[in-house]
């Protein structure tokens, strides 16, 4: 058993004052992992110190500004001078870096792309959006991308969604003489909201079931609802802006879409049929999608090469820089302070707590919003409904502006040069469907806790 004394002991080494640690009052779990915080901390520099809080500020400063004042340095780039900076300082100890980085979530991460992609490359996407378009009334489009995209996203990570979806959408708004904007909103704003639903639905989402433990199937059976009527308030929100008192007169002519080579969608398709039987039944889903990307290298008709680009190399860099400069501030005190913050403002409330994680994630990005909370969650009263707020309130917020989530930067950047998507145009719909989706959310959670 840890004394009492230890952390009064250790601010005296320091040659300060003596004072009671907050962390005292916290489950014993959190008491351990704090002292040990706190001790680390003492062993660091002043210099170390200053340069700690430096390296956090300035790559956090970077993550909410998407890159650094006056240098072409953006997040990924970012992560990597922070992780490497913060071992440079010793901050983070050279052999104890790898202790920060959580390999389930990289693996998982890692995984979902190569299967992802490898539905990507055979065509599954392109079939299944063309199969359910080709079939549709003018009147019956909106809701149709809605869903669609919302679906999809709920299972496979949502950017390749987005980016098989805007060519399409723009091909048949094209044909059938409608405006594209609403339709392409409504593919970035479905793909976010359907993502909520599960642990593969983003990448937060898998950070956050690496690092709770919750099953796949209790984190669909308590958010599936929030994504299922977020969907419905998502296609109300459009059809009032864009849609209400206007009469379309759209083309029905048959839609010209690029045909599709199915020779190949096979095994692929059976691959992920089991790779998400595995996560309901409460396989691990780190390894059940390892084990789902390894049976999909096995081939003698796709070149690897190919699969490999389909693997966001920047978002993985990312994550592992992140994961270390993150434990570099809970070295150097930083998430300890944060902690005494969340006692002080009461965050352990839901309702404070989902709003302070939706600002953030729009302040900061949601994943990086996510590794820094993390660390506050299991000393919540009740940890399981605060991981499940943070999955929640971090997707939902994403949907606030273009730069809120990097599906919306997928979706403007690939509708160019044909639609030009500005912020007021995005946020008109995205301010109304956030503050909807995270209002029934957090009503959720607080329902079934």
């Amino acid at each position: 058993m840890i004394p009492t004394v230890a952390v009064p002991l250790a601010n005296a080494y320091r040659g300060r004052q003596a004072q009671c640690s907050p962390v005292l009052i916290a489950p014993s779990g959190t008491v351990i992992l704090l002292l040990m915080a706190e001790f680390r901390m003492i062993t660091l520099s002043d210099t170390a110190l200053v340069a700690a809080y430096v390296i956090f500020i300035a790559s956090y400063l970077v993550f909410a500004l998407g890159k650094f004042p006056g240098l072409k340095i953006d997040r990924p780039g970012a992560a990597i001078i922070g992780a490497v900076a913060m071992v440079a300082f010793r901050i983070v100890p050279a052999r104890e870096a790898l202790h920060f980085i959580d390999f389930s979530t990289i693996v998982l991460l890692f995984s979902m792309m190569l299967i992802v992609g490898s539905l990507h490359l055979v065509g599954f996407f392109e079939w299944s959006v063309e199969f359910i378009l080709r079939r549709l009334k003018p009147v019956h489009l909106l809701p149709a991308v809605v869903f669609a995209s919302g679906v999809f996203s709920a299972f496979f990570v949502n950017d390749i969604v987005c980016l098989v979806m805007v060519p399409f959408v723009l091909a048949i708004t094209r044909r059938m003489k409608l405006g594209p904007l609403p339709y392409l909103l409504a593919v970035a704003t479905g793909s976010n909201v359907g993502s909520v639903a599960t642990i593969t639905g983003n990448p937060q989402n898998m950070l956050i079931g690496s690092f709770s433990g919750i099953a796949y199937s209790d984190f669909f059976f308590h958010l599936g609802p929030v994504a299922l009527v977020g969907l419905l308030l998502n296609w109300g929100v459009l059809h009032w802006i864009f849609m209400r008192g206007r009469t379309r007169h759209a083309s029905t002519e048959a839609i010209p879409l690029p045909p599709v080579d199915l020779s190949h969608l096979t095994k692929p398709v059976v691959v992920v049929a089991v790779v998400i039987v595995g996560f309901l039944v409460g396989v691990p889903p780190a390894m059940v999608a390892a084990l789902g990307a390894a049976a999909l290298l096995i081939t003698r008709t796709t070149e690897p090469r190919k699969l490999y680009d389909e693997v966001d190399w920047g978002l993985l860099v990312f994550f592992v820089g992140l994961f270390l400069i993150v434990g570099g501030g809970e070295n150097a005190g930083i998430v300890t302070r944060l902690l005494a913050f969340a006692r002080h403002w009461n965050l352990q409330k839901l309702d404070v707590f989902t709003l302070v994680v939706a600002v953030f994630s729009n302040l900061v990005s949601n994943v990086p919003a996510v590794v820094l909370l993390k660390s506050l969650v299991p000393g919540f009263a009740d940890p399981h409904t605060a991981w499940l707020a943070l999955a929640m309130a971090s997707t939902l917020a994403g949907n606030l502006t273009i730069t809120g989530s990097v599906a919306n930067i997928i979706v403007v950047e690939s509708a160019k040069p044909d639609v030009h998507i500005g912020f007021w145009n995005y946020i008109r719909a995205g301010f109304p469907i956030t503050l909807l989706t995270i209002l029934f959310g957090w009503g959720w959670l607080a329902l079934i806790r």
